[in-house]
């Protein structure tokens, strides 16, 4: 029992670290050019809050435009905003945008290109990808690629909706009500982050934050109080318990979502290409926990026997893990009210 003891040890510490970091130095900056003229452009430039101070990225336009660079940012209580118009003679096709300082970053930055008289271009900057060649028409955008991507990176780095997975992986032992589980609360995901980027539900940020550490906290109990021939009501009703934590779940990937915006004319492509980056990303993080399982089975049949039953000391260091960190995530949140 040893090894599990270590292993949950280490996954509530893991978790605890990067619960106290700094979520801002996660989100993705925004750069939105609109153009105004053939040869002027209005550019919006947002950059995320790190400890009070911009994040250390910066935008150069291509050569033929003044000023090539940002001014001096404001804050606006959320991140570092600047904007300004920029003459770029004979346009800007052809031209290189670049983000310096990208590199050393954790995150991407999203550039929105609105041309004349052409649809909006989308593109994803990262820190293996820093500048973007324009093309000479600036049609088309690689939309569907980009919020795929972000999609996923969202799911992956979004901790405690991982967490919340992870307790139903652990609490739910018969398989197809796992599945159903699982379906259910990617259902419901579904349709709250639909429903709330288009504008029809608007729900303040900082509760829905503070209920979804509360869901992995009511799960968290239900793991520690489960016994042996008796079903607790995650067990009885998983779809209905899942569907209904589901549904505040989709309303923070909304949060997220509504931070780096929709183009639009593309909004249905953007907000598909978004959710299905979601259920890749959450599909791969199963698959890789299921994945560790198998192996800790394979190493350690008598561990893994022994932590099928209720009241094990692996399973209820497991259950005060995921209590103690979502408890944290609460606290955190209800004082940032």
């Amino acid at each position: 029992m040893r090894p599990l003891l270590q292993l949950a040890l280490g996954l509530a510490l893991l978790l605890g670290s990067l619960g106290s970091a700094s979520a801002h130095a996660l989100e993705p900056g925004y750069l939105d050019m609109r153009q105004l003229t053939p040869e002027s452009w209005q550019i919006f430039w947002r950059k995320p809050d790190v400890n009070g101070a911009p994040m250390a990225i910066e935008v150069r336009l291509p050569e033929q435009c003044s000023p090539r660079t940002a001014p001096a940012p404001n804050f606006d209580s959320a991140a570092w905003i600047t904007a300004w118009v920029a003459t770029c003679p004979g346009g800007i096709s052809g031209g290189t945008i670049a983000i310096p300082g990208l590199e050393a970053q954790r995150t991407d930055v999203l550039l929105r290109i609105h041309a004349l008289e052409q649809a909006v271009s989308t593109i994803r900057l990262t820190p293996d990808s820093l500048d973007y060649a324009l093309p000479q028409d600036l049609s088309g955008g690689a939309v569907f690629t980009s919020y795929l991507g972000l999609g996923f990176e969202h799911i992956l780095e979004g901790w405690d909706h991982l967490l919340f997975v992870f307790a139903l992986l652990v609490l739910i032992r018969d398989p197809w009500r796992l599945v159903g589980a699982i379906t259910a609360f990617t259902l419901a995901h579904s349709i709250t982050l639909a429903l709330a980027a288009l504008g029809h539900v608007s729900v303040p940020g900082p509760p829905v934050e503070a209920c979804i550490a509360l869901s992995i906290v009511f799960l968290a109990v239900e793991m520690l109080k489960h016994e042996d021939g008796k079903q607790r009501l995650s067990e009885r009703f998983p779809w209905i318990v899942s569907f209904s934590f589901g549904l505040l779940h989709g309303l923070g990937f909304a949060g997220a979502l509504t931070e780096i915006g929709l183009p639009q004319g593309e909004i249905p492509m953007a907000l598909l290409a978004f959710n299905v980056g979601v259920e890749l990303g959450q599909l791969a993080f199963v698959a890789g926990v299921l994945a560790v399982f198998l192996v800790l089975r394979a190493l350690w049949p008598a561990m893994a026997r022994q932590a099928r039953h209720a009241g094990s000391p692996g399973t209820a260091v497991v259950g005060y893990a995921i209590g103690g960190v979502a408890m944290f995530w609460l606290v955190e949140r209800v004082m940032a009210f």
